[in-house]
C-alpha cells in the first residue's frame, strides 16, 4: 500500500513539475516580440507568376507590410519580379497600376521579364511605363539569391 501511495505522489509531482513547465513555455511566448532586425540592411524579391488577383493582392500585401515593420526601416531594400501570368498585373488595362505606382513611390524595384514579354507577344508599350525589363524572371531570382536577397513567393 506504501508502494502505491509513494508511486501515486510521484506521478502527481511530475504532473505538476510538467504543468509547470508548460506555464513557463506558454508565459515566455507570451512575451516574444520577433526577432531583432541587426543588420544594416535587408533584400528580398517577390516573384509574381500567377494571374490570380488574390496572389497578386496578397503580394502587395505583403510588401507594405514588410515595408511598414518598425524592425525593417530604412533597412529594407524590395524588388518585384514579374513573369509569366505575373505579367497581367502590369499591364496598363489591369487594375492594379495604382497599387504598382506606390511601390515605386516606397522604393520598390518592379521589374518584368523580357522572355514573357517575347513568348506571349506583349509590346513593352502595353505595360505601365514606370515598369523595369530584366531579361529573364528566373534569372533575376538565381542572381539576386546569389547576392543574398530573400526570394519571396506569396
Amino acid at each position: 500500500m506504501k508502494k502505491i501511495k509513494l508511486i501515486t505522489c510521484l506521478v502527481l509531482l511530475l504532473a505538476a513539475v510538467h504543468l509547470q513547465a508548460q506555464d513557463n513555455a506558454l508565459e515566455k511566448n507570451s512575451h516574444y516580440t520577433g526577432a531583432s532586425a541587426t543588420k544594416k540592411q535587408y533584400k528580398a524579391i517577390y516573384q509574381l507568376d500567377q494571374n490570380d488577383p488574390h496572389i497578386i493582392e496578397k503580394t502587395f500585401r505583403n510588401i507594405n507590410n514588410a515595408l511598414s515593420d518598425p524592425r525593417l526601416t530604412g533597412k529594407l531594400q524590395v524588388e518585384l519580379v514579374a513573369f509569366s501570368g505575373g505579367t497581367n498585373a502590369y499591364l496598363k488595362n489591369s487594375n492594379y497600376g495604382e497599387d504598382l505606382k506606390k511601390l515605386v513611390e516606397k522604393g520598390v524595384i518592379v521589374a518584368q521579364c523580357n522572355n514573357t514579354l517575347q513568348e506571349r507577344n506583349i509590346s513593352r508599350d502595353s505595360l505601365y511605363n514606370f515598369i523595369a525589363i530584366v531579361p529573364s524572371g528566373n534569372g533575376e531570382l538565381i542572381i539576386r539569391e546569389q547576392e543574398g536577397w530573400t526570394i519571396i513567393k506569396p
